[in-house]
């Protein structure tokens, strides 16, 4: 099968491969129908994550439809249309069963597809814990539609869901690129009173103002002001943090209110630094880390409802045998692209 293949530093290639076998009785086979590029790809290839494994297929992003399950899987069938979870996890150590399945025990618990176990930029994935990795697509959603299920939207669903939101809140998200914008869309269904997005990207913003009209948008220069003006008590509600640049981490604890919460779920480059005496009195709650993708059930429910629409992020379609093109457009951000499918 063609796989899309972590070569070394610098270089993924489309290589054959074998295709997957069932390793464990927990196991799923998939094909897959489509999967999409996230920047943590991106992040493997340029070499910021030491976790990944040469050699590997990448692509954590994907829907598809079982064709094998191992003796122990019985949430899926093969013939079932699922979307896959970007997590492994096992649903019985102690961080599963309080819902922290991004810190499952399992050796490879967490982010392992695509990352240290192959994964889905490729015709077949093999999925491990299928009974917690794969969630059955509605007859009503199609592939396209829960496509960014179980990463991008999941971590935009847990985000929301952490920066204890209410409703009439005025809250801020720094950051619309797709999780920036994906966390949009799951903070409006938490009815907050107004939510401001910031990005210093107009492209970006005029997408924001097409697509949510009653979203007001900013530039970081202009964000301290308009956040002030469009709140009640000095500052943001709730703060979620989903660019990852040192400005927009300052940004972040600057633009709340006294007693706010912080939500910081995009990755860095380097450490943030927090400065506790310019901070002394603001009383902030930060709560930080990688998500925490097991509602995605939930998630396809608001899907097939219309309450929630990630279409409108999927720019460009390639085939899998254009992957390298596909990554060339969303690396250097061309052509106003914001996610890619690509088609098995």
């Amino acid at each position: 099968m063609l796989a899309y293949t972590y070569v070394e530093r610098g270089v993924f290639a489309l290589r054959e491969k074998p295709k997957p076998a069932l390793l464990h009785p927990g196991d799923a086979i998939v094909k897959v129908t489509m999967s999409s590029i996230c920047t943590s790809d991106l992040h493997i290839k340029h070499g910021s994550v030491p976790r990944a494994v040469p050699g590997i297929t990448v692509g954590h992003e994907m829907v598809g439809v079982v064709e094998q399950v191992g003796e122990e899987v019985t949430s899926v069938a093969p013939g079932d249309r699922v979307a896959v979870n970007v997590e492994t996890f096992c649903g019985k150590c102690f961080f599963c069963r309080n819902g922290w399945v991004n810190n499952c025990t399992d050796p490879n618990g967490g982010w392992a597809l695509g990352c240290r176990i192959d994964g889905g930029q490729a015709q077949y994935v093999r999925v491990p814990y299928a009974d917690q990795g794969l969630s059955k697509i509605p007859d009503a959603v199609t592939d396209l539609q829960a496509l960014l299920v179980g990463d991008v939207l999941a971590t935009g669903y847990w985000a929301a869901e952490i920066a204890e939101i209410h409703p009439g809140d005025t809250v801020l998200v720094i950051g619309a690129g797709p999780t920036g914008l994906c966390a949009l869309q799951c903070v409006r269904l938490r009815q907050p009173g107004r939510i401001i997005v910031c990005d210093k990207d107009e492209s970006r913003l005029s997408f924001v103002r097409r697509q949510y009209p009653e979203v007001l948008t900013a530039r970081p220069q202009e964000v301290e002001a308009l956040v002030r003006f469009g709140s009640a008590h000095g500052g943001a509600d709730a703060v979620l943090e989903v660019a990852g640049s040192e400005e927009t981490f300052r940004l972040a604890w600057q633009c709340a209110r006294p007693n706010a919460v912080v939500t910081v779920v995009a990755l860095y480059d380097g450490p943030q630094v927090l400065p506790l005496p310019d901070m002394y009195g603001k009383n902030l709650t930060f709560k930080t880390g990688g998500v925490d993708g097991c509602r995605c059930s939930e998630i396809l429910a608001h899907i097939a409802a219309g309450r929630l629409d990630t279409v409108p992020l999927i720019t460009h379609t390639y085939p899998l045998e254009r992957i390298e093109e596909a990554y060339d457009l969303f690396e250097n951000r061309r052509d106003g692209v914001i996610k890619v499918a690509i088609t098995a």
